[in-house]
């Protein structure tokens, strides 16, 4: 065997074959999930393999319609600067296509009435830019992009339950089906295949296996992966958690008639240790809002319909409770409470198999009140489609899996490092070490200078969008401005007109 130098022992069937087209053997890979990470880690490994399978639980939508098993699916989403650059990568033209069928863009600053740290944020000229389109939307844009190519198929209605193969190879999974009936071409193969493979399990419920070369884990933050590894005598990965108690609540609003008082396009209220519950009402697809509010344990937003506007009103200013009070409620509200983030240590060497890969939320997940889970999704995909092509280095599966965290690394370190000073927060991960503090004393007062200072702004939000590393905001010319620069400006209340400082409006 070869001494891997990233910390164990590998063989030739760690490696990833070669190309299909190179004359090397038939591939197929399988992926856990039809979400957004599964979706784009399919089209990735459509380049390297044959054939691509994706699993799904549920029955695919025809169109832009949620699904039962994305639960947060009603909920406020966004797509960051970032995310939309990895995704324009991985499917040219997407962005577009989204904006041609009503997904909205959002400048920061210009476009936000936003409080966050204690201070109103002056809207000065756009620095960078969110997508919010509704979560349907963007899935099944995506899903008919990569689903259009031959190579790869879908297995929907249909479970995985467990991993098939030893604790150093996965050989593929082990499928239940979850209803009657199936669609497309990966019906038909299930179909074929029940027949021939179909094994009983306990309770009389058929089970089959579907080899693959390589599997994909992309099935969410409630992944059952650990489980299905350590049934092969493999070691599942370490968890690192940290949970705020955070509590989301949502509900759809047609805007009221414009009164003429302010140009704002959104609204946002950003909670901190010292303001516990927040609040953001975002345009969507077809004239429509999203208003999400939040809250920490003992100030959880209501579920009820008759007091949701009325928590608006406990927030720093009643902008957006004013807000409300014009606009006509165009849905129920809906809750949703499974907030922690959660990043599961593949990258650490251990007994795991090769041919095993985990991507998304099921390899770390971020509490959504920062808007990053679509964004990571797409720069993992990015991540393993650069390891998968790397031809300086054998593509080992830890050595890809290293690629697919590390491109979570930095919203990992935004959400977790947020969520740590919150009251109350729980979990393994919420220490800090004694060479953190000075760093922190100086992103603290980045944070307090970024809503006033133009050059402050500009590299907090590009760092925030996931478009720069965090070493932007310790550039030259930022730090300057944060440790030596006079009191930034900001408003004395809600900022309701944009401001130009001269310069000309982008559009």
């Amino acid at each position: 065997m070869d001494d891997d130098p990233d910390g164990r022992e590998s063989g030739p069937e760690d490696r990833t074959p070669p190309h299909p087209r190179t004359g090397g053997p038939a591939r197929h890979a399988v992926v856990i999930g039809g979400s957004i990470a599964g979706l784009l880690a399919a089209h990735v490994l459509a380049a390297h393999a044959d054939r691509v399978t994706i699993v799904e639980r549920d029955r695919f939508p025809d169109g832009p319609r949620p699904r039962s098993g994305v639960p947060q699916g009603s909920h406020t989403h966004v797509l960051l600067g970032g995310g939309q650059l990895a995704l324009d990568t991985l499917l040219p033209g997407v962005v577009a296509e989204l904006r041609e069928l009503g997904a909205p863009r959002v400048g920061m600053p210009r476009d936000m009435v936003q409080w966050q740290a204690g201070a109103w944020y002056r809207r000065t000229p756009s620095t960078d830019h969110l997508l919010t389109p509704t979560r349907p939307l963007l899935e099944w844009v995506v899903r008919r992009r990569v689903l259009a190519d031959p190579r790869i198929r879908t297995v929907e209605r249909t479970e995985v339950v467990g991993l098939l193969g030893t604790a150093y190879r996965t050989t593929g999974v082990l499928l239940r089906e979850r209803g009657a009936g199936t669609r497309g071409a990966g019906a038909k193969e299930r179909t074929g295949n029940a027949a021939k493979n179909g094994t009983p399990s306990r309770g009389g419920v058929v089970t089959r296996a579907l080899a693959a070369d390589l599997v994909v884990d992309a099935s969410g933050r409630g992944s059952r992966a650990p489980a299905w590894l350590s049934a092969v005598g493999a070691e599942p990965p370490p968890e690192e958690t940290l949970d705020s108690g955070l509590v989301y609540a949502t509900r759809a609003y047609r805007p009221g008639k414009d009164d003429g008082t302010t140009d704002t396009v959104g609204y946002y209220v950003v909670p901190n240790p010292a303001q516990l519950s927040g609040g953001v009402a975002l345009p969507i697809e077809d004239g429509r809002y999203l208003v999400t509010f939040s809250g920490l344990r003992g100030s959880e937003p209501p579920s009820n319909e008759e007091e949701f506007a009325d928590f608006a009103a406990s927030l720093p200013h009643p902008f957006l409770h004013d807000w409300l009070m014009r606009a006509e409620p165009d849905s129920p509200v809906r809750s949703f409470r499974n907030m922690a983030n959660v990043r599961r240590r593949y990258d650490r060497p251990g007994r795991r198999p090769a041919g095993f890969l985990s991507t998304g939320d099921a390899l770390c997940a971020f509490n959504p009140v920062y808007g990053q889970g679509m964004t990571v999704a797409a720069l993992n995909a990015v991540a393993l489609g650069e390891a998968l092509g790397d031809r300086r280095r054998t593509p080992t599966t830890l050595r890809v899996q290293r690629a697919i965290l590390a491109s979570s690394r930095q919203a990992w370190d935004i959400s977790a490092g947020a969520d740590k000073k919150m009251p109350g927060v729980a979990g393994n991960a919420t220490g800090t070490s004694a060479a953190d503090r000075p760093a922190n004393w100086y992103l603290t007062r980045v944070q307090r200078r970024a809503g006033g200072d133009p050059v402050v702004g500009t590299a907090f939000r590009a760092v925030l969008n996931l478009k720069a590393p965090l070493s932007a905001l310790f550039a030259p010319r930022v730090a300057r401005a944060v440790l030596f620069g006079p009191a930034p400006r900001t408003p004395a209340g809600p900022p309701m007109w944009r401001e130009s400082e001269g310069e000309p409006w982008d559009t």
